[in-house]
């Protein structure tokens, strides 16, 4: 993931007081997408790879994209840079759109909401500010409907990044939340429009035939997983409060400590200064009571939103299966 971050700054695009309001996107990257999940992504295993196009006024449009290369500890002479580099020099010479302007990953089951997808966006989006991070759920594209979202980071984030302050004082200064972390960008899918006849005319002349899988009652595992993954993010969740009150204890015992320490001390002086004698050297109090290190913060806004997607995809699938429900309940008492 390092090496991709580097290459962020490769070729920018559009103005820096340029705002990314939608992202346009060609039906050849989409297919280009789902095509390299089918070909490398295998269960949880995630692709990632690079999305090219330019920026008119304060649309994003996305018209090329190319994978990054699955390789193995073995291949220690391969250098990512170097094939990106030559990736975009190829298509240059072939008159394709090369400019740099984001990447695209995929998800199991949501679970996309990470530090290391923080770190990737937040290089991209400070060295090309249009940036932005499409992420495609092949498990839900595999229940009937696309799901193709775009991601950036959001103004108060990229502060906090920028100044590296991931206390939970700088966090609550910059007043910032795990919603106020990623704002989703609106997409638009666009065909030319001879592809649009084709499809047309490809879809009057299907002999497949109908299916009514959508009003099937029975529930896939994919609740099932959802759930289980959810309670291991509460359980994280629970973990790191344990830890941040673990640290508060112990602050607030040092300090007590630290007040007990200089009490005894100017009671101490006291009594010397009342036998004559001089007073005791001044000491260092941070060089005998060191603080004890805050944990970061960062760690619970992430586990807070990937909760956040958990919950919301749960939302969407649950209300789908009642409706269903409703549905047969109400002709079931009509037939009776």
């Amino acid at each position: 993931m390092a090496s991709r971050k580097e290459t962020g700054s490769a070729a920018p695009a559009g103005g820096a007081d340029t705002a990314v309001k939608q992202v346009q996107i060609d039906g050849l990257v989409v297919l280009k997408i789902i095509k390299h999940y089918q070909e490398e992504g295998h269960g949880s295993e995630v692709v990632q790879g690079v999305l090219l196009g330019l920026v008119v006024d304060d649309r994003l449009e996305i018209t090329n994209c190319f994978p990054f290369p699955q390789h193995t500890e073995d291949d220690a002479d391969f250098d990512e840079v170097q094939y990106q580099m030559e990736m975009m020099r190829s298509l240059r010479h072939v008159n394709i759109d090369h400019l740099h302007v984001g990447w695209y990953q995929s998800t199991y089951y949501g679970s996309f909401v990470s530090r290391a997808l923080l770190d990737s966006q937040f290089s991209y989006q400070h060295a090309i500010e249009e940036s932005v991070v499409l992420i495609y759920d092949p498990i839900k594209t595999a229940q009937g409907s696309l799901s193709l979202k775009a991601y950036r980071l959001t103004p108060k984030l990229m502060e906090i990044c920028k100044e590296k302050d991931f206390s939970a004082e700088g966090l609550k200064k910059a007043n910032i939340a795990f919603e106020h972390m990623f704002e989703e960008v609106p997409i638009v899918i666009k065909n030319s429009h001879l592809i649009n006849v084709l499809i047309w005319e490809l879809d009057k002349k299907s002999t497949v035939a109908e299916k009514h899988e959508l009003l099937s009652l029975s529930s896939s595992n994919h609740l099932e997983k959802s759930l289980q993954l959810l309670m291991d993010r509460v359980d994280e969740m629970s973990q790191d409060i344990i830890k941040y009150n673990t640290y508060m204890r112990n602050s607030s015992k040092q300090l007590q400590q630290k007040h007990q320490y200089q009490q005894r001390r100017q009671q101490e002086n006291v009594q010397r200064q009342s036998r004559g004698e001089p007073p005791l050297p001044e000491e260092d109090m941070s060089k005998l009571f060191k603080p004890p290190q805050p944990p970061p913060r960062m760690d619970s806004l992430l586990i807070a939103g990937q909760i956040n997607t958990y919950s919301q995809n749960i939302k969407e699938f649950t209300s789908q299966n009642l409706g269903k429900l409703f549905m047969a309940e109400a002709l079931q008492g009509q037939n009776i």
